[in-house]
């Protein structure tokens, strides 16, 4: 029988999930601004990596502090934070008056990116009950996909009003925005949700694990109350809460070097990182000058990207809704077999494609099938490993280790995939993508328990008892 309001869980989900549709935006928009970009301020390869790459250097920054600021200020406070800085960084982008104001408002914005990665699918675990964990954290994967879309049917749009009629009969600023610049207009328009992000963080309480954390055990049963509909089911919750809180040692860094603890730890940096060497994050950044690297036109290389992100979402969704009945480990072995089949075919296109007089469409179907299997596996799995692994007195903590181990990942992808595009062919990169797959496997295979269907606590239990 089902004790809990399930539509209000939701309803906190959404909410904290659309931090995840700001880091999707600001990843995936980049891609449509790179040329752009390059050419109005004389960008070498390197300088335009470092252009892609400065959001993630602020993304690193962000984890460093985004665990130690979340067991301070609060989960919700410092999602206020994260948006305040998304809002700062997209109209700081627009207004750029040169490439190192556009890359230092790219760090800022990176910086929330870092930090919402971490407290947003943090608040909802926390919040959620064990049955519908799984489903809930994925919202905020399925958040970002959409950002992605979103940035990807923007930057589309936007190119092709700055080419209409409406858009040549714009003039000042406007003009330099959205028509002769209009990568401006791309990077600016994030300023939206961002700013619709930050009013609805306002109206959601605070997460009542971390209140009981703090002792504030009141304001914890008020909320549980609003979650719970059994008051011997939220009186459970706090005391399991606080049975796993009660421990002599009173330092979070020595916890997390407490045997089981930092098993767990080093475990969840390795799948972190590792998932970034899988590929995912070069076809969002550069899908584009990929598929013109392919022979594709301009206009066509950035529908293709669409359809690509369009795969990505609906995969997602479709992730969500089983994520909590196959079970998470299960996703990863059927999603990346296929994400290393797709990766060889797409290779196997950019070696014998022009000899066999393969169309284009190969290789967004390839392209499809990769995208299909990471986003049914390993991007909808991770961040709900991350957000549930760790004990609750060092969550936040060691998911901003996790977290770091990520995003240094995908700065070195991002900082690196145009090198790696020129030296070793498109080819060889997948080919390597398609390798780094292996390892991933066998630690989901042999390190990683099955979290499905257990409370926090139990996760927790298994841990520390290690």
């Amino acid at each position: 029988m089902k004790n809990f309001n399930f539509g209000y869980l939701l309803f906190l989900s959404i909410i904290a999930a659309m931090g995840g549709f700001l880091f999707g935006y600001d990843e995936a928009v980049i891609s449509g601004t790179i040329s752009d970009v390059s050419a109005q301020f004389s960008l070498d390869k390197m300088a335009e990596g470092w252009f892609v790459g400065s959001a993630l250097v602020g993304a690193i920054i962000g984890v460093l502090f985004a665990g130690a600021l979340g067991d301070k200020a609060g989960r919700k406070n410092t999602m206020i934070i994260s948006a305040v800085l998304f809002c700062v960084s997209m109209i700081g982008c627009a207004l750029s008056g040169s490439f190192t104001e556009l890359v230092t408002y790219r760090i800022i914005g990176g910086v929330g990116i870092g930090v919402a990665s971490i407290v947003c699918p943090l608040y909802i675990s926390e919040i959620s009950v064990a049955q519908h964990r799984g489903l809930l954290v994925s919202l905020y994967q399925l958040a970002v996909t959409i950002g992605v879309v979103g940035a990807y049917i923007m930057n589309n749009y936007l190119l092709v009003y700055s080419q209409s009629e409406s858009g040549a009969e714009l003039t000042g600023m406007l003009n330099t925005v959205f028509v002769s610049e209009v990568w401006r207009g791309m990077l600016g328009m994030g300023f939206l949700p961002s700013f619709i992000f930050l009013v609805a963080v306002l109206f959601i309480p605070e997460s009542p694990r971390w209140l009981i954390t703090r002792d504030k055990l009141s304001s914890a049963e008020a909320i549980f109350s609003r979650i719970y509909t059994d008051p011997a089911e939220i009186q459970r919750q706090i005391a399991a809460t606080r049975e796993v809180c009660d421990t002599k040692e009173s330092s979070e860094i020595k916890l997390l070097f407490q045997p089981g603890i930092f098993t767990a730890l080093i475990i969840g940096v390795a799948i972190a990182i590792l998932g970034q060497f899988m590929g995912v994050n070069a076809v969002l950044y550069y899908g584009p000058e990929i598929f013109k690297s392919a022979g594709l036109p301009s206009d066509d290389a950035l529908f293709y990207q669409v359809l690509v992100g369009l795969a990505n979402m609906l995969t997602t969704v479709l992730a969500m809704f089983i994520i909590d009945k196959v079970g998470r480990k299960s996703l990863v072995y059927y999603g990346v077999s296929g994400m290393i089949i797709s990766l060889l075919l797409i290779a196997f296109y950019f070696v014998w494609g022009a000899s066999l007089g393969l169309s284009s469409v190969f290789l967004l179907v390839f392209f499809m099938l990769y995208i299909i299997c990471c986003a049914g596996s390993i991007c909808a799995v991770v961040w709900v490993i991350l957000s549930e692994m760790y004990p609750i007195k060092v969550r936040a903590m060691a998911m901003s280790v996790a977290g770091l181990s990520l995003w240094i990942g995908t700065y070195l992808i991002g900082q690196l995939t145009p090198w790696l595009l020129a030296n070793i062919t498109p080819a060889g990169t997948f080919l390597l993508f398609a390798v780094m797959c292996v390892p991933y496997m066998l630690i989901m295979w042999k390190l990683v328990p099955e979290t499905t269907g257990k409370s926090l606590e139990e996760i927790e239990k298994y841990w520390t008892k290690k």
